[in-house]
């Protein structure tokens, strides 16, 4: 072997350990970027199944506050073949469902509970008109309603809890280390949740 050849194979075994520590920097950069994709999507779907939760546990409340709504026509009808003057308290019941049901719960839940307690307040001084007229407290087709009335509104306070229970999982999600940081990047924020105001916790339900 001639002593150019003896130095060109000296100089390539001297760069070796070169070579092989980028390689090994290049793997362990991939590996990082990789185990940190995976924690980002891990994160993010989590995320996605919570919020969807969210919205359906939403969409159920809006469901069975437009089911009260619905109701609602035929009670007017019922109660004004008895109280045709009471055009103040009807006036005010047919705008408190008009807003119940352009209800968005889980875009607005404040505005979606202030626009149930407003229905609940309409809808209260209705069945109070009763009190006035025997006649239509014992009518056949006053108390059905009331009585589908009733057991929707207890389905709005299950649909309410269970959404509630949902919005407090994603929130405990969202403001957790280290979800929060996966919520940051992908602008997933804070929900707020569906509870009653102060005023309808106070008010007495009307009960016959």
């Amino acid at each position: 072997m001639s002593v150019l050849s003896r130095f060109t194979s000296s100089r390539l075994r001297k760069k070796q350990p070169g070579v092989g520590g980028v390689a090994i920097g290049l793997i362990t950069l991939v590996a990082i970027i990789i185990v940190g994709g995976l924690w980002l999507a891990g994160g993010y779907n989590n995320l996605v199944q919570k919020d969807a939760e969210v919205e359906l546990r939403a969409s159920n409340i809006e469901s069975q506050m437009k089911r009260r709504a619905d109701l609602v026509p035929n009670l007017v009808a019922t109660v004004k073949g008895y109280a045709q003057h009471e055009r103040g308290v009807y006036e005010d019941i047919a705008k408190a469902r008009s807003r119940l049901l352009s209800a968005d719960v889980n875009a607005n839940p404040k505005g979606a509970a202030a626009a149930n307690t407003a229905f609940n307040s309409s809808l209260g001084r209705l069945l109070a008109i009763a009190e006035n007229y025997p006649q239509l407290k014992a009518d056949q087709n006053f108390i059905r309603l009331q009585d589908e009335l009733s057991g929707t509104e207890n389905r709005i306070n299950l649909s309410r809890l269970e959404y509630n229970d949902a919005v407090k999982d994603y929130n405990v999600s969202v403001r957790t280390f280290p979800t929060n940081m996966v919520a940051g990047i992908t602008g997933f924020s804070r929900k707020e949740p569906f509870e009653a105001s102060e005023a309808e916790k106070a008010t007495p339900k009307v009960q016959f």
